[in-house]
């Protein structure tokens, strides 16, 4: 059983059902959440049944916009483009991926560092696609 927007206000409904389906298809269980957010508002799209709503939210928000800053910040970097942020917690890992005015963080259970790769770079295209929302 899981969670789910019954009506994404932030961001459209098809957005957030892309974003859920591309997080389901390439992580499976191990997706914990998936939370939408703009300069101005966010929205939890999805939480796994066994989790609580007990994250603040806006606080996450708080922190995860200065993401859109990140490629002014980060421009003519050895490193090559900014593509995502990860963040390591005792049971698992928050990555944020920004697109436009748009960007989502996904938690999921620990897992290989290739797997959120890969997350992150199948999230990003998802975004762009939705360019007048994100």
């Amino acid at each position: 059983m899981t969670h789910r927007c019954a009506t994404c206000h932030y961001g459209p409904r098809r957005l957030g059902d892309e974003l859920i389906s591309v997080c389901r298809t390439g992580i499976g269980d191990e997706l914990r959440s998936t939370t939408y957010f703009t300069d101005e508002d966010v929205e939890q799209l999805y939480l796994r049944s066994d989790l609580e709503r007990t994250a603040d939210l806006t606080g996450f928000a708080e922190l995860e916009r200065a993401g859109f800053h990140a490629d002014d910040l980060y421009r003519n970097s050895q490193l090559g483009e900014y593509r995502a942020t990860v963040r390591m917690f005792e049971h698992g890992y928050l990555t944020r991926v920004i697109e436009g005015l748009g960007g989502v963080w996904i938690t999921t259970d620990s897992m290989s560092m290739e797997r959120v790769d890969e997350l992150a770079s199948s999230v990003k295209p998802v975004l762009a696609a939705y360019p007048e929302e994100s």
